[in-house]
């Protein structure tokens, strides 16, 4: 059965010479519909070619011009099981999905009204990390959504931070600010999960006392004391505290009363199983930016309202990996409803013999986009490509070999209607097997 996705990728500093190799690799894989008729794109470009994405785009759509285009540009870009990590790499996946499944969206061109004949389902957003408001956008494009469900993440580059976004036949699609991506309808056939890269050190406890960003109390006792003990550290010793302090992140949450993250049973696609000791995805991880002594308070990268639930964490390697092990079995249990067996629910963290058997719906994977975040590329997962090795043995090994996937590691990662740090956003698109 031919698949209609289709990827290629190549690594070079002149950005001619990199598009020549993608559309060689594309053209041996004739024939094919994904090259032979696309009618979407997508395109990841390290920030070393950043300034030729006007070019880059251009090439792309005189030689597929019935295909709209979506992507970003990164300080790193991958495909397949390879990671261009600062280098400059291109990769490119094309797909051949019926025109009424999707629609293009940007700044210019708004996400259309489902009274405009077309309804969203749920969305892929690329978005410029410099954007006001980033957050508040992000959540009111999660309520358009129909399966209330979004995933990407923000572009990340150290000289222009661009998005692409372009409908076939018209002019432009290359953005500086605001948020721009394609939406699916529900027969598109989208999975998707998010996977945490840190462990918390300790218990989640309720902020009591805050302003803005600055967390004065945890369950009614002094934050920074809190913060100390559980990192068993001795503020009078600053040699010892300081490093500890600055690995040291903060996991917020909505109280459960108030979060709209419970994953509804109606959408299992996007459904993650309850895990003992770990992050879930109502979690996100934000940094530590600085500590008021007198106050005894702890500030952090985010409004910090008093009701939410804070818990200090760490970035660990170990516990990424088994996220992304997780993921990865939920996507196919999704897809094949098959009990995994008890080393897998071991491995993973999950609970009970059938935890991972729900809402299998007999389907196969086409393609897959992978976003992860700049603080977990390069060398964190142990070696050089590491990360994406374990995305593909997560998704089945030898059998995802061939299995048409690309994406990039970006300023910030999005899942569900959330912005997330440390994570790993991956979404596989599926057809009737």
């Amino acid at each position: 059965m031919t698949s209609p996705f289709a990827h290629a990728h190549a690594v070079h500093p002149d950005w001619r010479t990199a598009l020549g190799r993608v559309l060689t690799q594309l053209q041996a894989q004739r024939p094919a519909p994904a090259v032979d008729a696309p009618t979407l794109g997508w395109c990841y470009v390290s920030d070393h070619h950043a300034p030729a994405a006007e070019a880059l785009l251009a090439g792309l759509r005189e030689r597929f011009p019935g295909a709209a285009w979506v992507g970003a540009v990164g300080v790193g870009v991958c495909a397949g099981a390879v990671e261009y990590f600062d280098e400059p790499g291109l990769v490119v996946m094309l797909a051949a999905l019926p025109r009424e499944q999707f629609r293009v969206f940007s700044g210019q061109r708004p996400l259309p009204a489902a009274s405009e004949g077309f309804r969203a389902y749920t969305a892929q957003v690329h978005a410029d990390p410099a954007t006001p408001e980033l957050g508040e956008l992000i959540g009111e494009l999660g309520r358009r959504v129909d399966g209330r469900y979004l995933f990407g993440g923000l572009a990340s580059s150290r000289n222009r931070t661009l998005t692409l976004a372009a409908e076939a036949g018209t002019a432009g699609g290359v953005y500086r600010g605001g948020l721009s991506g394609v939406a699916f309808s529900a027969e598109a056939g989208v999975v998707s999960r998010v996977s945490q890269g840190c462990q918390p050190i300790g218990t989640p406890r309720r902020i009591t006392e805050s302003e803005r960003n600055i967390v004065y109390a945890l369950d009614g006792e002094p934050a920074l004391d809190v913060l100390l003990r559980e990192l068993g550290v001795d503020e009078n010793l600053p040699r010892e505290a300081l490093p500890r302090l600055r690995h040291t992140l903060a996991g917020l949450s909505e109280p459960e009363e108030e979060a709209e993250f419970g994953l509804p049973a109606q959408n299992p696609e996007f459904a993650t199983v309850a895990r003992r000791g770990s992050f879930g995805t109502e979690t996100r991880v934000r940094h530590i930016v600085g500590v008021d002594p007198q106050r005894r308070g702890v500030a952090v990268a985010e409004l910090a309202p008093a009701g939410h639930q804070l818990a200090f964490c760490r970035r660990d390697v170990e516990a990424a990996r088994r996220d992304l092990v997780r993921i990865g079995a939920e996507i196919r249990s999704a897809l094949e409803p098959e009990e995994l067996p008890l080393a897998a629910q071991a491995l993973t963290g999950t609970r009970g013999g059938t935890a991972l058997a729900t809402g299998g719906s007999g389907r196969r994977m086409l393609g897959a986009v992978y976003v992860s975040c700049t603080g977990r590329g390069g060398a964190h997962f142990g070696a050089p490509s590491a990360e994406l090795q374990l995305v593909r043995h997560a998704l089945g090994g030898s059998t995802a070999e061939d299995l048409p996937l690309v994406g990039f590691f970006a300023a910030g990662e999005i899942g569900h209607r959330q912005l997330y740090g440390y994570t790993g956003v991956l979404t596989a698109f599926t057809a009737p097997a």
